[in-house]
């Protein structure tokens, strides 16, 4: 048994969607959850700065003794992944990726829409798994503008969020697409208003699950599950209110919040 937290961060409160599967599974497990949001959010920011981010959280999270590090983020995933591990090499890390291969497995029309930020669409991680699974099947890609900014606000079914999402799935409903895949983390907060928009013949999927299993598995094959804790801490770069509120709002929970300290970008005082 061991009783170190889990480490999860993402940008803001995507990597939340992350967080409620990996409680579902494990919920004796202590989580710390890092939510970048003086830096929301990452999708259109350099490769290289959400790098520096990504070691930034890491080393605050290393600090709070984690015994993994999960990447609750596809932008950082994208970015970072791989600069984390090769930084951080005795660490386990969990990262997202685009789940284009059960898409492409499951697809009937071969028609596959693909939503997530601009940072994913460039990243190698997205490409190469393209390259490896999407041989045959068209993918239709959108960026969803404005989207995650208004999951940040918890505004999940305004009118606005429904707008973004049908001018990004219409051309895409017209091309006969029968899979989505959600390529972003905060987007699975907006599953019912996407499953409304795409009807029951399309199928949405959300990475998140996938994620989960694997964080168990890796707990499992280094002997480090927990199963008497169960401790959530919230940590933000922003305003902690802000964060509190998207806690009751996204997941039903009621938690204090502590806000940290960027240093030059690079370094957080906590």
């Amino acid at each position: 048994m061991n009783t170190e937290p889990i480490g999860v961060f993402d940008s803001g409160v995507g990597g939340l969607s992350v967080l409620r599967e990996i409680r579902s599974l494990m919920p004796g497990e202590d989580i710390i959850y890092f939510g970048d949001q003086g830096h929301v959010p990452y999708g259109p920011r350099a490769m290289g700065q959400i790098q520096d981010f990504s070691e930034g959280i890491a080393q605050f999270l290393l600090k709070q003794r984690a015994k993994i590090i999960v990447v609750a983020c596809n932008t950082a995933s994208a970015a970072a992944l791989t600069y984390l591990r090769q930084t951080f090499p005795e660490v386990p890390f969990v990262g997202m990726e685009p789940a284009v291969k059960p898409a492409a497995e499951k697809t009937q029309t071969g028609k596959v829409g693909v939503l997530a930020t601009p940072a994913t669409f460039q990243g190698a991680l997205y490409a190469s798994v393209v390259e490896r699974f999407a041989n045959g099947v068209e993918l239709f890609q959108n960026t969803c503008n404005g989207l995650v900014q208004q999951i940040e606000t918890g505004d999940l079914n305004s009118e606005k969020t429904r707008q973004i999402l049908q001018n990004a799935l219409q051309p895409m409903l017209e091309n006969n697409i029968d899979t989505v895949v959600l390529g972003c983390t905060h987007y699975p907060f907006v599953i019912p208003l996407v499953e409304e928009i795409v009807g029951e013949k399309v199928r949405v999927i959300d990475p998140a699950p996938a994620v989960a299993r694997q964080v168990k598995r890796l707990l499992e094959t280094r002997g480090m599950i927990n199963e008497t804790g169960g401790i959530l801490r919230f940590v933000t770069s922003g305003e902690a209110a802000a964060l509190k509120s998207s806690l009751n709002i996204l997941l039903g929970i009621n938690s204090e919040v502590e806000t940290i300290i960027w240093k030059n970008d690079l370094e957080i005082v906590a």
